[in-house]
């Protein structure tokens, strides 16, 4: 899932690409995850899942063009991640994005990341 009119411009394919409208919502944007990621992970089967946690899709972002919150953001990574757990998949985390004037969202979005890991993979 990326902005269709975002950064990189030109896109490299991939096996599945979902390129999101601009000014998306949190809901939406969930919803879609939720639709496409299950699929994906029961064609590919995958060994692993590399996942970009970028925060430039974060409304307060002043080059991202969508409208999530940092709560939106928090759902997005438990989602991925209880996904992850259920298959038995390793999920190895990056961050990525974040160009909010207000630094204390991306590093809010950030840490929520790794605080939703921590609590979904904790035994």
């Amino acid at each position: 899932m990326h902005g269709q009119h975002n950064y990189p411009f030109h896109k490299e394919q991939s096996y599945l690409d979902v390129g999101l409208p601009d000014g998306i919502d949190g809901e939406t944007y969930l919803a879609i995850l939720q639709q496409h990621l299950p699929v994906l992970i029961q064609q590919v089967t995958p060994d692993v899942i590399f996942y970009l946690s970028g925060v430039d899709v974060l409304a307060t972002d002043k080059y991202g063009k969508m409208k999530l919150s940092i709560a939106d953001c928090r759902q997005r990574d438990e989602i991925v991640f209880n996904l992850c757990r259920q298959h038995g998949i390793p999920v190895a985390v990056a961050m990525g994005g974040g160009y909010s004037p207000l630094v204390k969202d991306i590093v809010t979005a950030h840490c929520n990341t790794f605080k939703a890991a921590k609590e979904i993979f904790e035994l």
